[in-house]
């Protein structure tokens, strides 16, 4: 198990700063993909179900980038929170959703106590926002409507998209900027904390 040396794990108004930024970042992304999960709904094969895995990708990005407690909980719920100003069209259930996801993604990264970042952990992050997100669209959603395996189907395809887009995606472009330095003034990066992410 790769682990990282980051040994002050209090966020600083620096970390909190860089997290609401990430959490508007995908709140604007968020709402302007509701148009496009709408739109694709009506064309069946569970298109909609794998674009869904996107509204996970604030929680493990932010914890994939900066490192510290507190960070995957608050990047997506400020991002639910960010997406309901933005006139999402879910409005304050966004919010309720923002809240458990960040909860479920935080709890993955609290389980190996913020000292493994490996594409494994990211696509666990989103797995458990994803059972969040089910949990919820039982008393919300159409879920518990659909024939069982059109409901299996739907949740094969969610899974697929959660791990892409909030899974691999995020870890990819967390590596990619340690590649380039951009995150040095965030945090400085050793080879050591460069290797927590394999």
């Amino acid at each position: 198990m790769s682990k990282g040396k980051n040994t002050n794990l209090r966020l600083n108004l620096s970390d909190i700063l860089v997290t609401i930024v990430i959490a508007l970042v995908f709140g604007l992304v968020f709402r302007l993909l509701g148009p496009v999960y709408d739109l694709v709904k009506p064309f069946g094969l569970h298109l909609d179900a794998l674009l869904y895995g996107i509204w996970f990708i604030a929680a493990p990005f932010a914890a994939l980038l900066i490192r510290k407690p507190g960070v995957a909980f608050l990047a997506e719920t400020a991002a639910a929170l960010a997406e309901m100003l933005f006139a999402g069209s879910g409005g304050v259930i966004n919010l309720y959703y923002g809240l458990l996801q960040g909860a479920f993604s935080e709890a993955v990264f609290a389980a190996w106590r913020y000292k493994k970042f490996s594409l494994g952990i990211a696509s666990l992050s989103a797995f458990a926002a994803l059972i969040a997100s089910i949990i919820l669209d039982a008393g919300y959603a159409y879920l518990p409507l659909l024939a069982g395996w059109n409901l299996i189907l739907y949740l094969v395809f969610r899974v697929i998209g959660s791990v892409l887009f909030s899974g691999l995606f995020p870890y990819a472009l967390v590596k990619g900027l340690e590649k380039t330095g951009v995150t040095q003034s965030l945090r400085p990066v050793t080879k050591e904390d460069y290797n927590v992410l394999k």
